[in-house]
């Protein structure tokens, strides 16, 4: 498949991934692989338009409610949908309801746009990711199922090793760093049929496993500054990004 020399246009949808945590930049915004790859865009398309509606800690039923709408409405040429993993990260979570919304995402971000991309989102390595795992792949089950019916390109990010380092992990193991979200944005790269820039999937130099005492007060310091809070937001039903706006409301000349 090769790209549509005239795509003038990108939307992205989503959550935290999509946002771009945790590649974080000098003013304390965060950068991400939506950005990444509507600046690569950009570089060959003058007048090139980009939204971004993503916002953090945000579910399937908000993001059906919140973007997919604004989204189809923008009529894009390329349009990105990740969202779901949130979802079966919950305590609870109704795997048909989540299904049926990313349906309803599907069918009507696909008619609206010359390209819609899925993810399979990159999975973690650890324990902590293995009770989620069944609902992780019951999620990429359907998404593999909807872009065969509605003609998406799905990017695998799960079957892709590399991504399981925790190296491309932040402090915080739930967000890539800078250089994973680079890896992300060539894989979407790739999937729209452009030249590679390099292999997104190269596995990372070995790495000297660090000592006992180092891991004990990285897991002691991740407990306390990120998992508990986390824990505490699912368990009352509240969102890091409760009450924030999208990173790009309008589709609108990318300047970098």
């Amino acid at each position: 498949m090769q790209m549509n020399a005239n795509y003038t246009s990108l939307v992205a949808v989503g959550d935290s991934f999509t946002e771009g945590m945790s590649d974080l930049l000098p003013d304390g915004s965060y950068r991400g692989w939506a950005d990444l790859l509507a600046g690569r865009m950009a570089a060959r398309t003058p007048g090139f338009r980009y939204a971004n509606l993503a916002v953090r800690g945000k579910l399937i039923g908000q993001i059906v409610e919140e973007q997919i709408d604004v989204a189809a409405a923008m009529k894009a040429d390329v349009v990105t949908l990740v969202g779901g993993l949130n979802d079966t990260l919950r305590p609870k979570c109704d795997m048909v309801r989540v299904r049926d919304l990313l349906t309803e995402a599907v069918e009507k971000l696909a008619p609206s746009c010359e390209q819609l991309v899925l993810m399979r989102s990159p999975g973690r390595n650890g324990p902590v990711m293995e009770r989620f795992r069944p609902r992780m792949e019951e999620l990429f089950s359907c998404i593999d199922d909807l872009a065969a019916r509605h003609g998406a390109v799905v990017v695998d990010l799960y079957g892709a090793d590399v991504l399981g380092d925790q190296r491309l992990w932040d402090v915080d193991r739930l967000h890539l760093t800078a250089e994973g979200h680079r890896r992300v944005a060539e894989a979407v790269w790739q999937a729209l049929g452009l030249e590679p820039e390099d292999d997104w999937r190269a596995a990372l130099p070995p790495a000297v496993p660090p000592n006992w005492m180092t891991r004990r007060v990285a897991d002691a310091r991740f407990a306390k500054q990120h998992l508990v809070p986390w824990i505490g937001r699912r368990l009352t039903g509240r969102s890091s990004g409760d009450g924030r706006p999208p990173k790009r409301a309008e589709l609108t000349p990318y300047d970098g």
